[in-house]
């Protein structure tokens, strides 16, 4: 059983996907730096506000003797606002790279084409002189 699981461990796909998993995590950790650094704030710009703090407050809190405001709901619409942008900045470079590998693969089929040998053709006139003959 453990020699089962060495062979699929180390399989290539299994590692590549290892791999992708890993530059996918790196790679969406830029892009949150990116939106959160320099998109939201560029966005922020024009509301008048910090694009991640927008809220809509449904309920307001109590404050508590420590003067902690407990207890208040809010729906988060520009964090939600901020994670699209980061989920549609990484699907569009996803395709991209999806793009760019299909179009490497392109090149890779249009190996030359087998020798040309006889046409269907020629092959039945073949049969039917063969079969004539006997």
């Amino acid at each position: 059983m453990l020699k089962e699981f060495k062979e699929f461990a180390l399989k290539g796909s299994l590692l590549d996907i290892a791999v992708g998993f890993v530059m996918g995590a790196a790679f969406k950790s830029v892009i949150t730096s990116f939106t959160g650094g320099i998109v939201s704030p560029l966005i922020g710009l024009l509301l008048k506000s910090d694009l991640k703090e927008l809220k809509w407050i449904v309920r307001e809190g109590v404050a508590n003797a420590d003067g902690v405001v407990e207890g208040t709901i809010a729906v988060l619409y520009g964090e939600f606002i901020t994670n699209v942008i980061d989920f549609i900045i990484v699907a569009f470079v996803m395709f991209l790279i999806v793009k760019a590998v299909n179009k490497f693969k392109r090149k890779e089929e249009e190996a030359p084409a087998p020798p040309a040998g006889p046409s269907q053709e020629e092959l039945l006139a073949e049969i039917r002189d063969l079969l004539a003959k006997k």
